[in-house]
């Protein structure tokens, strides 16, 4: 069996997808969701329109993608943390490697203002706003499970790792507000480092 070519065409098939969801995203944050086309995604990433067919349904499924594999990186990373590690320290050390995804704005840095304003424009687009549930709800339930298997508890009948789970969906989706609108704008890792914090200590009242 050919493992090297099998690891090469799926490492290419990995690309290829993450290519389609930046040029989606890029064109979307440079002209407007209802100002993009398919074809003009599948130009942008030097690929056909059929090759987009192959990965996505819809230019908002090509968008959302991101959102989808940060919290499946988030789950990864959380699986390979040391067992012993609180869980807390456990879900920031996950949360700060799954934004590490070769994003256009480096970790540690701050966007330009023209991408900023594309962002927020981008992520109140009321066609995304079902694509953005959904990856958010199938991240959710991907972290419960390795919440579950790190705690020894049933991700069916206990209620502690999907409420674990829920806790850091609002924790990112607060960081990714905070992102959006502080002016002048933090680093995500900034905020993801205080905002996880603040939950690693049980969220105590500011004094």
């Amino acid at each position: 069996m050919d493992t090297d070519g099998a690891g090469l065409r799926e490492r290419k098939k990995h690309e290829t997808r993450i290519a389609l969801s930046w040029a989606a995203i890029r064109l979307t944050v440079e002209r407007g969701y209802a100002h993009v086309r398919i074809e003009d995604i599948a130009a942008e990433a030097g690929v056909s329109t059929r090759t987009f067919s192959n990965y996505f349904g819809t230019k908002g499924e090509a968008i959302v993608a991101r959102h989808h594999d940060r919290a499946r990186a988030i789950a990864a990373a959380l699986r390979e943390r040391p067992a012993g590690e609180p869980i807390w320290a456990a879900i920031t050390a996950a949360a700060l490697a799954g934004f590490d995804l070769g994003e256009p704005v480096p970790d540690g840095q701050v966007p330009d203002q023209a991408w900023l304003t594309g962002i927020r424009l981008m992520v109140a687009e009321p066609a995304l706003q079902g694509e953005f549930h959904k990856a958010g709800a199938a991240g959710e339930a991907e972290i419960a499970r390795v919440v579950a298997e790190r705690t020894g508890t049933d991700v069916e009948r206990d209620v502690y790792p999907k409420l674990v789970a829920g806790v850091v969906a609002a924790g990112l989706n607060v960081v990714a507000q905070q992102w959006f609108r502080t002016e002048p704008p933090r680093s995500m890792e900034d905020l993801l480092r205080d905002v996880f914090g603040r939950l690693a200590a049980g969220l105590p009242e500011p004094r």
